[in-house]
Parts: C-alpha cells; structure tokens; sequence
C-alpha cells in the first residue's frame, strides 16, 4: 500500500512538472497563445530585423486571411500556412525551419473567439528579435532591437478590447542570428491570464 501510494505521488509529481500544453482550443494556464497558422521563412535580405519588421511583404499583412493549407505571395515567392500548436509558450520558428532560422521573418495568426466583448485588456509581446502585433488590423504593440526570449520580459499595449466573435491576432517576427521566437498573451485588468476565450486556426 505505501509503495502504490509513493507510485502515486511520483506520478502527480511528475504532472504537475510537464508544460501547460493548448487544449481545446484554449490558451494554455498562463494565458499564453498555443495554436497558431504560421508562414515562413522569407529571407530580409540586406537591411536587417528593424527595416524587415516595419517593410509591408504582402498588401494584406495586418488582416492575412490565413487558413491551413491556404498559400500567399510574398517576397516574390509562394508560402503555404501551416498549422502549429507548440511545445512550449512561444513559437520556435528556427525549430520549425531549422535549415533557414538567419536573417529571416515569420507570420503567426490565431483567430481569438469571444463569447462577449472584453474591455480593459493588455496584450503582452516577446520576441527574438524584433516583433509586431496587429490585432484586427490596427498595430498595437512593436519591437525594433535586437534580444533573446525572456518569459517575462514582454512589451506590452493596454487598454486593448476583444470584440464579441472573432477577432484577428497576427504576429510577425524577424530574426537575424541565432533563435528566432515570439509569444504572445492577453492579460485581464486585474494581471491575470485571460484563458476563457477560444483559439481558432481558421476564420
């Protein structure tokens, strides 16, 4: 009976140790974005991460139309958008395309579904190394340095609203050595996660 029990607390232990993976369609504990579409890589070319983050590749870049499968002109090239829940709070984009992780941007879109309209919200930014957020077509939140991922070290745009329905989350991160990342979450007035909305990867 003691070893079933310590069995038993070896395998809660263990749980409650693994990552907070998405699940149905949520955002996972923390509030972080797990279900994306991505498209990428495309190459920046000579002016690095900060020209490439703010330079429009496509006409349509804020409000894509992403869906899985569905392709898009960019740089003069066809991307298809892949569908991806990730392993961890942030998408690993060099792990996605390990071979083409340098001097490169990225487009990740999720479509967050709301039951009722929220108000008073921050949306939290990370990203290695620069990055944009657009949320229903209007920028809210850029990064044009150079840096490395830190869970908590996020730029953040306040006051944001989630309408009723769906609305269009897009990030776009570029990368010009070594990791190539970003996260993003929604917090609520109070600094907590908000994890009772849907994620969807279709519009």
């Amino acid at each position: 009976m003691h070893l079933r029990h310590c069995v038993s607390a070896s395998l809660l232990a263990a749980a409650l140790a693994l990552p907070a993976f998405a699940q149905n369609g949520k955002p996972d504990a923390e509030g972080f974005i797990r279900d994306w579409l991505i498209l990428a890589p495309l190459a920046i070319g000579d002016g690095g991460g900060a020209e490439a983050i703010d330079k429009k590749q496509f006409a349509n870049e804020a409000m894509p139309g992403a869906k899985e499968g569905g392709t898009q002109q960019a740089g003069g090239k066809e991307f298809t958008w892949e569908k991806v829940t990730t392993k961890q709070f942030y998408i690993d984009f060099r792990e996605l395309h390990p071979s083409q992780g340098e001097q490169v941007v990225g487009w990740a879109v999720a479509y967050v579904v709301c039951a009722a309209e929220k108000t008073g919200l921050t949306l939290r930014m990370n990203s290695n190394d620069q990055g944009k957020v657009w949320l229903n077509g209007k920028e809210l939140v850029k990064f044009t340095d150079t840096r490395t991922l830190e869970k908590d070290a996020e730029d953040s745009a306040k006051n944001v609203t989630l309408k009723k329905g769906v609305n269009v989350l897009v990030l776009k991160v570029a990368n010009e050595e070594n990791n190539w990342q970003g996260s993003v979450r929604f917090l609520d007035a109070a600094g907590k996660p908000v994890t009772d909305i849907k994620v969807e990867t279709k519009p």
